[in-house]
């Protein structure tokens, strides 16, 4: 009996092996759903919707986008963390999800309760703006008023821990400044008080400040992406305007719960890296200031943990610690 044990489970895990290998051939044979944990109808939910369907007509199944905004996107990504492992569930994640642990303690882990697949998509990069009577024409004449009445200028931010809030402390740990960052429950208030006059710079998405841009009523002087965006191409990068190495821009990713079957990950990357090439979703993508990327599960790796690494630093520096 003792001789046969070691016959009786190598058959049996070869079974299992079969069992496993065949389950993922047949890979998927029902709907797919991919949590969104913000609101429906922003760049990210948008964005989701639109990799979604391309992927749906793909694969031969439904893919469906199920929004659990909350708690900065917490909430929807401790779903996703919590899921089984099978291949059913995905989140579309974006900066908040390398921001959060040096903000907000999340209830998971983010490098080892999550398995990338890819990078999606990149941007839209914030756009530095000022009211169009300002006198300031570039990043240079911000940073001078700056310096010449240290903790006087006022930037207009989302609160801390957002894509805007991180901007002013990278520019601040860039060049030295001191300013006051005045929180806003959303963009368009933020906006507004620019117009107005009762807030000097602001950092918002591209998308959002387009249709200002475009009346007249504010001005861009930078964009915060390493490089130029297509929706503004005269609008010069921070980094090209003296701050070399300066980049921050918005990302739209997908991550599995960990331990999802490496073959299950590898196949819904390869078809995201195709659909990126497709003309039809890079014209889509562009109408947000966004480029789409399709990169590998071990790039979306570690471009997280590259993320989370960078943001902790200058989070750190400027005194946040996890709440």
């Amino acid at each position: 009996m003792k001789k046969l044990l070691p016959v009786v489970l190598a058959l049996l895990s070869a079974l299992l092996c079969e069992s496993s290998t065949a389950a993922q051939q047949s890979y998927p044979d029902r709907p797919i759903r991919l949590v969104v944990p913000f609101p429906a109808g922003g760049f990210s939910d948008v964005t989701g919707r639109v990799v979604a369907q391309k992927l749906s007509e793909a694969v031969g199944q439904p893919i469906i986008s199920d929004n659990r905004p909350g708690a900065s996107g917490n909430i929807g990504a401790d779903i996703v963390a919590k899921a089984s492992p099978d291949g059913y569930t995905f989140l579309v994640n974006a900066i908040n999800f390398v921001i959060n642990p040096s903000v907000i303690k999340p209830p998971f882990d983010p490098l080892h309760d999550f398995a990338g697949v890819s990078e999606i998509a990149s941007g839209p990069p914030l756009v530095v703006t000022v009211s169009a009577a300002s006198p300031w024409k570039n990043v240079q004449d911000v940073i001078a008023a700056a310096k010449a009445q240290p903790g006087r200028l006022r930037f207009a931010t989302s609160g801390p821990g957002s894509s805007p809030h991180l901007a002013v402390e990278l520019l601040r740990s860039t060049t030295g400044i001191e300013v006051v960052q005045v929180p806003f429950k959303g963009a368009a208030l933020a906006l507004s008080s620019v117009i107005g006059g009762d807030v000097e710079v602001v950092f918002p998405n591209l998308p959002v400040v387009l249709p200002h841009l475009a009346s007249g009523r504010l001005r861009a002087v930078a964009v915060s992406s390493a490089k130029r965006s297509r929706a503004l191409p005269n609008i010069p990068t921070i980094a090209e305007s003296g701050l070399q190495g300066f980049d921050i821009q918005n990302f739209i990713g997908l991550l599995a719960p960990a331990k999802t079957p490496r073959a299950i990950v590898e196949k819904l990357s390869a078809e995201i890296a195709r659909i990126a090439k497709q003309p039809d979703l890079v014209e889509q993508y562009a109408r947000f200031g966004m480029e789409p990327v399709g990169s590998t599960p071990a790039e979306m790796d570690r471009f997280t943990r590259d993320q989370i690494a960078k943001w902790s630093a200058v989070l750190r520096k400027a005194g946040y610690t996890p709440k």
